[in-house]
């Protein structure tokens, strides 16, 4: 993991503030959900996404493949091929 160099305290109700240079970097606004893991004594944030939804546009399609680790459904990859 990557230091941020980043300190924060937990207010009385345990909610903590993400510095809006963290949120614009990852894309992340009032309405992204995040979910929540743990890794040893470490807390994971990561935006969640559905299995088989597409990164560019986030439906959830049976048609969605994986390109170089993204995952791509058929309206985008088309709307990508007439670049």
């Amino acid at each position: 993991m990557k230091s941020t160099g980043i300190i924060r305290t937990t207010d009385n109700l345990g909610r903590i503030v993400l510095p809006k240079e963290l949120r614009k970097a990852f894309g992340i606004s009032a309405e992204t959900p995040l979910e929540i893991f743990t890794d040893g004594d470490a807390i994971v944030l990561r935006k969640y996404r559905p299995a088989g939804s597409c990164d560019f546009c986030g439906e959830v399609t049976a048609d969605t493949v994986e390109y170089r680790g993204l995952h791509i459904c058929a309206a985008c990859r088309r709307a990508i091929s007439q670049l």
